[in-house]
């Protein structure tokens, strides 16, 4: 097996987490990782960071929003794969090894993983909670009607943002919706790992909790623009099967 690098990006703004998701990274049992930790203007927990920060590639930047955080470490990642972890998510310990290796022997560009939702205290409260998508077929029908994709689940080589374009900073809360649904109708295969790698943590502070009006405005969109040119993908290349 060959060890492409992969930059894990970690965008950071005034999150109590992020020592624990940069400690998932470190711990990754993958051989060859960069970690790229982009402070989008934090004011508050800097303090967790400056033990990790010979370990990692630390970026500063005025706040400008999630999405042109990752478009920074993008900008920045030297990986042939680039990983997104969210600064109160973790990742487990063979994440990458794992994902690499399913993208490997299947020539994939992109693929995602199922998750775990753990709480404040890192108690699992739901185990697997994505549903199942055993192929590329059920991926496109899935996005008809829900939203497939934990974005911090995604592994996608580099060359696929530099061929599409990188996150649409205009869509504040759902970058991640609006990239996935953008890759798809274009034909990039994101296929499911189904094997909970990642946790997701749901509290009282994240931007799902805060959010949700915005988000679903955000959504509606989106799902305006895109599932049409989803629906015509299916029509062009599944109809027949």
């Amino acid at each position: 097996m060959l060890y492409p690098k992969v930059s894990i990006i970690i965008p950071f703004y005034n999150c109590a987490y992020v020592d624990q998701a940069l400690r998932s990274a470190l711990q990754q049992t993958y051989p060859n990782v960069e970690i790229i930790l982009v402070d989008d203007g934090s004011t508050k927990h800097t303090e967790k960071i400056a033990p990790y920060k010979r370990h990692i590639k630390y970026i500063r930047k005025s706040n400008g929003g999630t999405a042109t955080a990752l478009n920074r470490g993008l900008e920045a990642a030297s990986g042939e794969y680039i990983a997104w972890l969210s600064s109160d998510d973790l990742f487990k310990p063979d994440k990458l090894s794992k994902q690499v290796a399913f993208m490997q022997a299947r020539g994939l560009d992109a693929s995602f993983t199922n998750y775990d939702i753990i709480d404040s205290n890192n108690v699992v409260q739901i185990l697997s909670n994505g549903a199942d998508y055993p192929n590329i077929k059920s991926v496109y029908e899935g996005y008809l009607y829900s939203n497939p994709i934990n974005g911090c689940t995604i592994l996608i080589k580099k060359s696929i943002f530099m061929q599409y374009g990188f996150f649409n900073p205009t869509m504040v809360y759902t970058h991640d919706y609006e990239m996935w649904f953008r890759l798809l109708s274009k034909g990039v295969h994101i296929e499911l790992l189904n094997e909970s790698l990642t946790q997701f943590r749901s509290h009282s502070e994240s931007g799902t909790s805060k959010h949700q009006q915005q988000m679903l405005a955000e959504m509606q969109v989106i799902e305006t623009m895109y599932r049409p040119l989803i629906v015509q993908y299916i029509v062009d290349h599944y109809l027949h099967l």
